[in-house]
């Protein structure tokens, strides 16, 4: 067995215009300051980093892990969330989407998935500079608006969706490929890879790509009403990443899992800070530990109650306590004692 990585900090929801939330070196100190000895870092953010720079110059993407380690934290993975979710747009979330992209492809699809597809590339050999093996994105999604349809879906709309997002990300998973880096997709409501059986029509439309891996993150799956233990079990082979995020769902006679179009505070199903919500992360740790996961604990603060400096503070002893320093011997080896086969068969009387 091995034992998980951490604690690190995705600095996507902490990022700010004010000190020390508003360059990377700072905000580094700070993660650091707090006990974080890692950092996933949203590419988009220009406060951060300049993506393209670091697909193109070797030396400035090793310089961005110096000035992490300098201040006592290390880059555990790159993040293209936004730009991985505009590979694939149904039309009606054009509008909303283009906030993802820069001004110059607004009102134009083609032209903002071309750069989307730039930008996960841009992404996979920065992450080869980096020595990261791991990256984490969303899928897009072209059939979401169908999930819970009226009228029922005509006959092979899924199986469409399904083989035109794989023909859109599987160049980009050949180079993942030739950069040696995994693409971890969140599995998230919202995208076309939502949950077990969503992932593994798109791993098969595939071509059960070796590049094709997960970023597990639970709290999702309380919003769905999933097992996500049992997720584990089923899916612990592809699971390359680990987002430690709480949530919880307390359904009522006005809403369930829908919600009835609410805020976040008055939803049924609610993100919180960790060890507020529902989430029983003891046995993802075991289950995690138990199938030899390696990669890191990521704390992703989203909390609709809780202030964000006060979810890092807390999360950090949180995701301490909850990491597993395997055993390498058995509770029981004390009482043992040296045997053969001579013995072993006198002990079974043969």
């Amino acid at each position: 067995m091995k034992t998980i990585k951490g604690p690190a900090i995705f600095l996507a929801q902490f990022m700010g215009d004010e000190a020390p939330f508003n360059d990377f070196k700072s905000i580094c100190k700070w993660a650091a300051d707090l006990g974080y000895i890692g950092v996933q870092v949203p590419s988009w953010d220009g406060r951060c980093m300049d993506l393209q720079k670091a697909a193109e110059s070797k030396d400035y993407a090793q310089e961005l892990q110096g000035i992490a380690r300098e201040q006592g934290v290390e880059i555990t993975e790159l993040s293209t969330h936004l730009q991985g979710q505009l590979v694939a747009v149904h039309p009606a979330y054009d509008t909303m989407f283009d906030a993802f992209a820069p001004a110059e492809v607004h009102g134009n699809p083609p032209a903002r998935t071309e750069w989307a597809v730039q930008q996960v590339r841009y992404a996979a050999k920065a992450s080869e500079h980096m020595g990261i093996e791991v990256h984490a994105t969303f899928s897009g999604a072209l059939l979401w608006p169908f999930v819970y349809p009226w009228p029922q879906r005509p006959a092979g709309l899924v199986e469409s969706g399904f083989k035109e997002l794989a023909n859109r990300w599987k160049p980009i998973l050949d180079y993942f490929d030739e950069c040696g880096v995994d693409a971890c997709y969140e599995v998230h409501p919202g995208e076309d890879i939502h949950d077990g059986i969503t992932f593994e029509m798109f791993l098969e439309a595939t071509g059960n790509h070796p590049r094709c891996k997960m970023l597990y993150d639970p709290s999702h799956f309380v919003l769905q009403q999933l097992d996500y233990l049992d997720y584990i079990d089923l899916y612990h082979e592809h699971i390359k990443m680990f987002h430690v995020k709480d949530a919880e769902f307390n359904p009522s006679g006005r809403v369930g899992v829908y919600s009835g179009y609410q805020g976040w505070t008055d939803r049924a199903g609610r993100f919180r800070s960790l060890g507020d919500g529902h989430v029983d992360f003891s046995a993802i740790f075991s289950k995690l530990t138990q199938y030899n996961f390696d990669g890191w604990a990521v704390l992703e603060w989203e909390c609709c109650l809780k202030h964000p400096e006060q979810g890092a503070q807390e999360g950090v002893d949180f995701i301490k306590d909850h990491i597993i320093r395997v055993t390498e011997k058995a509770f029981d080896d004390f009482a043992g004692g040296s045997t053969d086969e001579e013995t072993n068969r006198k002990i079974l009387g043969i």
